[in-house]
C-alpha cells in the first residue's frame, strides 16, 4: 500500500517510528514532513497529505500532531477527505468499516508508540463494509458539496 504521512514538530520522533513500522510491514511511505523538530504549523502537513490522498497519489494517509485534532481538522477541509482522530484501536477499525475513512490521525502527546502502532494496524487491516454504511458516507459527502 502507498501511504502518505505528515506531522508537525511535536510528532517528529513518533512519525519516524511509525514510518519505519509501516515500511517494515512492506508499505511504501511518502513523507510530507516536517523533517525536524523546529516549530512549525500543523495545517501545512494536514493539507499536504490530504491533497495527496484526494488526488489518489497515495492510497491513504496518516497524520500526527500533539493531539491529532488540529492536523485532522486541516485535512478535513480538503474535498473528499474523511480524516478521523483515534486514540484507541477500536475506533480506528470502525472508522474504516463504517465511515470509509481515508486518513488516520492521532496525537503524539496522547498515545504512546506501541498504542499508536496498534491503532495503525487496526485501521490499515479494516475494510469498508459498504451496504448501509455507504448511504451514510454518501450523505456526509453530500454535505461537503453544498
Amino acid at each position: 500500500m502507498n501511504i502518505a504521512i505528515g506531522n508537525d514538530h511535536v510528532a517528529y520522533d513518533m512519525k519516524l517510528s511509525i514510518k519505519e513500522y509501516l515500511e517494515n510491514l512492506g508499505h511504501t511511505v511518502r513523507d510530507y514532513g516536517t523533517h525536524d523538530t523546529n516549530r512549525t504549523d500543523y495545517p501545512i502537513y494536514g493539507e499536504a497529505v490530504a491533497m495527496a490522498v484526494a488526488a489518489k497519489e497515495v492510497d491513504c494517509g496518516i497524520l500526527i500532531c500533539g493531539t491529532g485534532v488540529g492536523i485532522s481538522l486541516a485535512a478535513n477541509k480538503v474535498k473528499g477527505i474523511r480524516a478521523v482522530v483515534c486514540s484507541e484501536p477500536y475506533t480506528a477499525k470502525l472508522s474504516k468499516e463504517h465511515n470509509n475513512t481515508n486518513i488516520l490521525a492521532f496525537g503524539a502527546r496522547v498515545v504512546g508508540l506501541d498504542l499508536a502502532k496498534m491503532i495503525v494496524e487496526q485501521w490499515l487491516s479494516a475494510e469498508f463494509e459498504g451496504e448501509r454504511h455507504a448511504k451514510r458516507v454518501d450523505m456526509i459527502m453530500d454535505i461537503e458539496n453544498k
